[in-house]
């Protein structure tokens, strides 16, 4: 088990989370585990699979404002929140453990070095969603692809499921359309101008990063946000980014 930043967790640390889980279950791809509103006693921790924090607009239309992969606290928030004001769901079937917020109560009071990782797992969270605005608002489609495949790359490669060239990212071509804010007919088209120019390939929901330098380069990403200090795939002195 690691922290959000790709560091294993203390002995002691690790033991105590372990115990503060309460079951782990399986859930299935497309089930809702936590709706906006509802009162919220326990945090999901992902263990396996790909989860989504998401708003419906009025006509039903999804818009994702966040994934998360396996070793993050999904929703972390409702522990001192207790309701969310966004839908928590699966995108792909997962493995989770709940941790109730009672055990959380104990490690705050007892666990000072714990509870501070703790906390960074949401100032990271915050950090990511401004990213994520910055693609949506500035950057053309192209962009939002190359940014979004660059950051999952970087997030894999800190829980050991990414060796930086390439992972199984798990989704659809409709999946990344609601991740960037297009059209799954204009992500097919992006997809296949990366594949041309030689930076990635996108098939059957794996990634294969022909290209990492470049890649980052087009969806001017700069990995700073993530707070990783072992990514080894991209780094902000090679990108030159915003400028």
């Amino acid at each position: 088990m690691r922290d959000r930043r790709g560091v294993s967790l203390e002995a002691g640390e690790r033991a105590r989370l372990e115990a503060s889980i309460s079951e782990t279950k399986t859930v299935d791809a497309r089930r809702i585990i936590a709706r906006a509103g509802d009162w919220l006693a326990q945090s999901t921790l992902l263990v396996e699979g790909i989860m989504s924090r998401y708003l419906d607009d009025r006509n039903g239309l999804r818009q994702l404002v966040a994934i998360h992969l396996p070793g993050d606290f999904v929703d972390l928030h409702a522990y001192p929140l207790k309701r969310l004001d966004h839908d928590v769901g699966t995108m792909t079937q997962v493995s989770i453990a709940i941790v109730p917020h009672v055990a959380l109560d104990a490690i705050t009071e007892e666990m000072p070095a714990l509870t501070r990782k703790l906390w960074f797992a949401t100032l990271l969270d915050a950090a990511i969603h401004r990213a994520w605005l910055f693609r949506l608002g500035r950057l053309d489609a192209v962009g939002r692809v190359a940014h979004f495949f660059c950051e999952t790359d970087v997030r894999l490669q800190s829980a050991g499921l990414s060796d930086g060239r390439q992972f199984n990212l798990g989704l659809t071509q409709a999946d990344v359309a609601e991740i960037c804010g297009l059209t799954t007919v204009h992500v097919n088209r992006v997809v296949r101008h990366l594949r041309e120019e030689g930076l990635c390939t996108f098939r059957n929901g794996k990634v294969e990063i022909l290209d990492p330098a470049k890649l980052a380069r087009r969806g001017q990403f700069d990995p700073s946000y993530l707070y990783i200090d072992n990514s080894k795939t991209f780094t902000s002195q090679d990108q030159r980014l915003r400028r």
